[in-house]
């Protein structure tokens, strides 16, 4: 395995393993000297907490890897300004959310929806169904799955509030629409409501919960994509 040596050339790539194996001064070091592995194993370390914080500005899956790739674009290009008096992912971080405040900033207020592309388009999710929606296979699993737990939760709700959330919040109806519909004043559709979404939410958290850590996932062909999108803009090749 070899070892970093001081004001020595950076040492060749041996194993993939061994990068995995690398500290973070290593992996920046080797980076810093046009090793597209080193680059890419950055990344991998990377990608999943970028992502998800650049979308959670933004709202979008392709924007925010778009704004990912710039970011370590731009991060690798300026590699040598980097002192390492913070960790590289924090460094990082911030190169992200300022990529992505700045695409917030650059967006129009309103769109015509005769000017939204298939990409913009394929990030409207009707939920709990729709026509013309385009969804990858991870997502209308994932949607599938949300759905069913959300259909257990109103289900288990008691029936004058079940009542008053599905008329509100499945078909749309106003206060004053319910309210005609159930006979009940206005005031009391609200207070059902409030009450429905607080036994929901209570009902769905503990179940929720243990899949808050793999939400947004960035792994997979998303992950590769991603990393050989940067390692091209930067003239770089990774291992094979």
């Amino acid at each position: 395995m070899w070892r970093l040596r001081r004001k020595a050339t950076a040492p060749s790539l041996g194993r993939a393993s061994e990068l995995e194996r690398a500290s973070e001064h290593e992996l920046i070091t080797l980076a810093r000297g046009a090793s597209g592995a080193a680059i890419q194993e950055i990344m991998r370390r990377n990608n999943r907490r970028l992502f998800r914080t650049a979308r959670s500005i933004l709202g979008s899956d392709w924007e925010a890897e778009e704004v990912v790739q710039d970011a370590y674009v731009k991060a690798f290009r300026a590699l040598e300004t980097f002192r390492e008096q913070a960790q590289l992912g924090t460094w990082l971080t911030r190169i992200v959310i300022h990529e992505a405040q700045g695409r917030l900033r650059s967006r129009r207020e309103h769109v015509p929806l005769s000017e939204l592309d298939d990409r913009t388009m394929g990030e409207i999710i009707q939920f709990p169904g729709g026509v013309g929606t385009i969804i990858d296979p991870e997502r209308q699993t994932a949607l599938t799955e949300i759905r069913s737990l959300l259909e257990e939760a109103i289900d288990a709700l008691p029936k004058p509030f079940r009542e008053v959330f599905v008329l509100r919040q499945v078909e749309g109806l106003s206060v004053e629409e319910t309210a005609q519909v159930l006979s009940l004043a206005p005031e009391t559709v609200k207070t059902r409501l409030h009450r429905a979404r607080i036994r929901l939410q209570q009902t769905l958290q503990d179940q929720l919960a243990p899949a808050l850590k793999d939400t947004f996932p960035f792994e997979g062909e998303r992950c590769r994509r991603l990393t050989g999108a940067v390692l091209r803009r930067l003239g770089r090749s990774g291992p094979s």
